[in-house]
């Protein structure tokens, strides 16, 4: 849901309990997206998504990281197939 500043003010009680309730709350100033008001819940699992550890610091870090791979290619290019 959006609410105008002056509403989310007047309201804040509600803004509240509609953010826990039924998730993040939009909120405009002047009609332009401003801020987003969110449950603790809601705002701990964005937080636990920020702190992954990027794939490629993963990759590094595998038991396979230091094997040497054949990435040659096949020649071959199939067979003949009549049209």
């Amino acid at each position: 849901m959006t609410w105008a500043l002056q509403d989310a003010k007047a309201r804040f009680s509600e803004l509240a309990r509609r953010a826990e309730r039924d998730g993040p709350q939009r909120v405009t100033v002047r009609g332009k997206a401003a801020l987003v008001v969110m449950s603790e819940e809601d705002y701990a699992a964005l937080i636990r998504r920020r702190t992954r550890k990027p794939l490629a610091e993963l990759l590094r870090k595998s038991p396979v990281a230091g094997l040497t791979l054949d990435l040659s290619r096949s020649k071959d290019t199939g067979r003949k197939v009549d049209l």
